[in-house]
């Protein structure tokens, strides 16, 4: 096990005086497996999780759809927030930088996953069973690390439009769409903010792409989870890189039209996501 840094530390004192029981390392991890030994994949081993990530969606498919109701709601939420508050060349780089933050909010999913390989059953009061991991304030202070990145993302991109388009404010939305598409200013704004997109969503799937899950499955300690989650992508470049423009891509696809296809999307991707880890990780 590992010492607590000081947010794990407050993370579990709220739990417990919340009324939360944080399960012993023996309760929750009985199999008490340490060493994460890393494996290279294929693109059948994506198949097969993209695979057991739709049997796990369909499984509890009315569960699951009631659970991920809140991430369409969230999304919406933003994009509301964003045209009432004025900032409207934040909408699309808000909308995309949703997958920085993706896994992060998945961690529910992963977990009724593991349930499911534990118990046979699956159900969506399974996620809230995070809270009583030894490990949940890791996974948050993971978690608030994204949010960071998620932020940085929204500061570089308003920096982009400055940059271009600005500095003062679109005047309506079919101005702003003109001078995206069929300006040199708009062009180079999509070119620039691809480019640093590109930058943080790989960072993003460097880091996070195995940690969040190892976190769940095993009494490892948070540096040990994303060292191995770099080492995963330093083995698999190729289908991990893939791995991530297939999620890029469904997100994309699921905000289409007004974001009501990420209640299918996400919850595929999250199971499939800790199907994946259990085709890297073994040992």
């Amino acid at each position: 096990m590992h010492i607590r840094n000081p947010l794990e530390w407050v993370f579990g004192q709220l739990a417990v005086k919340g009324g939360i029981a944080t399960a012993t390392a023996e309760e929750y991890w009985p199999e008490q497996r340490l060493h994460p030994q890393v494996r290279r994949i294929s693109l059948a081993d994506m198949g097969e999780a993209l695979r057991r990530g739709w049997e796990d969606f369909s499984a509890a498919r009315t569960d699951v759809l009631f659970f991920c109701l809140i991430y369409p709601v969230l999304a919406l939420f933003i994009t509301a927030a964003d045209a009432w508050g004025n900032i409207l060349p934040l909408l699309f780089p808000t909308a995309s930088g949703f997958a920085l933050v993706g896994p992060f909010f998945a961690v529910g999913l992963y977990e009724m996953s593991r349930q499911r390989e534990r118990t046979g059953k699956i159900r969506w009061v399974d996620s809230f069973n995070v809270l009583r991991s030894p490990s949940a304030g890791a996974i948050l202070v993971l978690g608030l690390g994204l949010i960071a990145l998620f932020l940085a993302w929204l500061g570089v991109a308003r920096l982009i439009y400055n940059f271009t388009l600005g500095p003062q404010p679109p005047t309506s939305l079919l101005g702003f769409a003109q001078s995206v598409f069929t300006t040199g200013a708009g062009l180079t704004m999509i070119g620039l903010g691809v480019l640093a997109g590109g930058v943080f969503a790989v960072g993003v799937l460097v880091v996070s792409v195995i940690s969040f899950p190892l976190l769940l499955d095993r009494p490892v300690g948070l540096r040990t989870a994303v060292a191995t989650s770099v080492g995963a992508v330093r083995q698999n470049p190729g289908p991990l890189g893939l791995w991530g423009v297939l999620v890029a891509m469904g997100l994309v696809l699921g905000s289409l039209p007004c974001f009501i296809g990420l209640i299918v999307i996400l919850p595929v991707l999250g199971h499939a996501s800790w199907h994946l880890y259990r085709r890297i990780v073994q040992g």
